[in-house]
């Protein structure tokens, strides 16, 4: 599936919402726009290509954002068990969560972003049907979390926008050092 495939097929199956959620649903729209548009006319050969430094590849990259956006979803509805605490994550999690950032061999770019078009599926009806954004789950048990700390679904969800728009901003640098294509300007 294209690009402009998955993007006419998100705006059709698109719940009719209003107000805060509306609001919501259309920021995270814009930034996984900006992080899917990166990826624009590649082979699967370009969307794997490190440009910079860092591991970090495009592919890699809607792969990563996917993983956080479903576990966030999974969060919301069960709590930090969707997670899981960092004291417990074994040396073959860790590699998994290091190949979340790469596109591997067999993997497709139209596959991976299929798969986040699923996701993104998924959390805009989560958005739309959730009875209430104010219910909180405990965060689970790591370092970049204060103990005891809780998260509502709305934070969740402002979470996950702060995160693509984030990743949309090293998809923007890693493509323009690919080919020189840029998402704005």
């Amino acid at each position: 599936m294209t690009y402009n495939e998955l993007t006419t097929r998100d705006q059709a199956d698109a719940p009719e919402i209003t107000g805060e959620r509306a609001d919501l649903l259309a920021m995270l729209a814009k930034h996984r726009h900006f992080l899917r548009f990166t990826t624009r006319e590649l082979t699967d050969e370009q969307a794997g290509r490190r440009t910079t430094v860092s591991e970090l590849c495009l592919g890699g990259l809607i792969k990563h954002v996917t993983a956080v956006e479903r576990n966030w979803v999974e969060f919301i509805l069960h709590g930090p068990s969707a997670i899981g605490d960092v004291d417990t994550m074994t040396e073959a999690d860790q590699a998994r969560w290091v190949d979340g950032f790469r596109l591997l061999p067999g993997e497709t770019l139209a596959a991976v972003l299929a798969d986040y078009a699923e996701a993104a599926r998924r959390t805009d009806e989560l958005v739309a049907t959730l009875p209430d954004l104010d219910v909180t789950q405990p965060l689970p048990k790591a370092p970049w979390f204060e103990s005891g700390e809780r998260w509502s679904a709305r934070r969740v969800l402002l979470h996950v926008i702060t995160e693509t728009a984030q990743h949309a901003g090293h998809a923007d640098i890693i493509r323009e050092s690919l080919d020189g294509a840029k998402s704005m300007g």
